[in-house]
C-alpha cells in the first residue's frame, strides 16, 4: 500500500501478538546510515513495546542495501531467531543502479523466505528523492521500520498458530497428493 495513502506508523495494537517469545534480527545497511538508523530506531522500539525483550534483538550491520539479503542468511544461519527484518534505503539516482539494487534485493529476500521458511521481512525504501526516504523514515508517512516490526511479530505468530492446528490435519498424505 502506498504510503501516502497510510501512515506506515499507525496500526491497531490490540491486533498484535505478543512478542516476548520471539527472537528477531535486524539487518541494517550503512548506506544512507541517517535514514536507516531512524528506521532501525521504529522497528526496535516497537518490537520492545511489544514485549521484545533486548536479549531477543539481534543486530547487524550490512556495507549496503544490495548485502542486506546475505545479512539475513547469516542471522539465519547462524542464530536461533523467528524472523529477521532488513533495513534499508535506495534513492534514484541518474543510473539504472537503482533498478538493480532494488531488485536484488527483493528477490534475495523472496528466496530467503522460502529456503529457510521463515520471515524476513522487506523494510527497504525505494524512493525517488531523499526527501521521500526521510518522510518514511519516521516524517510525515510514519515509519517503515515499524511497519517491518508488526509485520515481523504477525509473521511469527501466524507461525504458531499454523503450528497449532490439529496434527492431523497436516498428517493427511491425501492432501498433499498432486
Amino acid at each position: 500500500m502506498s504510503s501516502n495513502l497510510k501512515n506506515l506508523s499507525e496500526f491497531d495494537k490490540s491486533q498484535v501478538p505478543d512478542a516476548t517469545d520471539m527472537e528477531f534480527g535486524i539487518v541494517v545497511s550503512e548506506w544512507h546510515n541517517d535514514i536507516t538508523e531512524a528506521l532501525y530506531e521504529g522497528a526496535y522500539n516497537t518490537l520492545v513495546e511489544n514485549g521484545a525483550t533486548d536479549e531477543n534483538i539481534k543486530k547487524i550491520y550490512v556495507p549496503g542495501s544490495f548485502e542486506l539479503p546475505m545479512g539475513a542468511q547469516l542471522l539465519i544461519q547462524k542464530t536461533d531467531v523467528d524472523a529477521v527484518i532488513i533495513l534499508g534505503c535506495v534513492i534514484k539516482g541518474e543510473t539504472p543502479h537503482f533498478d538493480y539494487v532494488c531488485q536484488g534485493v527483493t528477490k534475495g529476500i523472496v528466496d530467503l523466505n522460502l529456503k529457510f521458511n521463515l520471515p524476513v521481512i522487506f523494510g527497504l525504501l525505494t524512493t525517488e528523492t531523499l526527501e521521500q526516504a526521510q518522510d518514511r523514515a519516521g516524517g510525515k508517512h510514519g515509519n517503515k521500520g515499524v511497519e517491518a516490526a508488526i509485520t515481523a511479530i504477525k509473521m511469527c505468530d501466524l507461525e504458531d498458530q499454523i503450528y497449532d492446528f490439529d496434527e492431523d490435519f497436516f498428517d493427511d498424505d491425501e492432501l498433499f497428493e498432486e
